[in-house]
């Protein structure tokens, strides 16, 4: 009875660490998808109106990113991308652990601002 009762509880402790993490890495893979849209989709934005529109995309996503952990720069046709943020989850009952996400986005343009070339029709 007793061996039954530690085998469930362990099996508790794994459903609820595996929750966790799925509550964790989803709001980060939606936030993902959204900034390489919006990166694709960029427009005639600049790399600060981009930026700015990433760390709004983040508290939509209630994404713990600040503005110290984003690097937005484009290089010729292509924009990159890249940020890091910690997320606490409560793996365990009692337990939080500080589990660190990092985000790289690579896109690329046909119409870069200053290349003189207009998209084909």
């Amino acid at each position: 009875m007793i061996k039954t009762l530690l085998k469930l509880a362990i099996v508790a402790l794994f459903a609820n660490a595996a929750w966790q993490a799925v509550n964790a890495y989803w709001p980060h893979y939606k936030f993902k998808d959204a900034v390489r849209s919006t990166a694709e989709y960029r427009g005639d934005r600049n790399d600060v109106q981009l930026r700015a529109r990433i760390l709004e995309i983040a508290a939509n996503y209630d994404v713990p990113l600040g503005g110290d952990e984003l690097e937005v720069r484009r290089e010729e046709t292509r924009t990159i991308i890249d940020a890091s943020y910690v997320r606490a989850v409560d793996l365990i009952p009692g337990y939080t652990y500080r589990w660190p996400f990092r985000l790289h986005v690579e896109t690329r343009s046909i119409d870069a601002p200053g290349s003189g070339e207009s998209p084909p029709k």
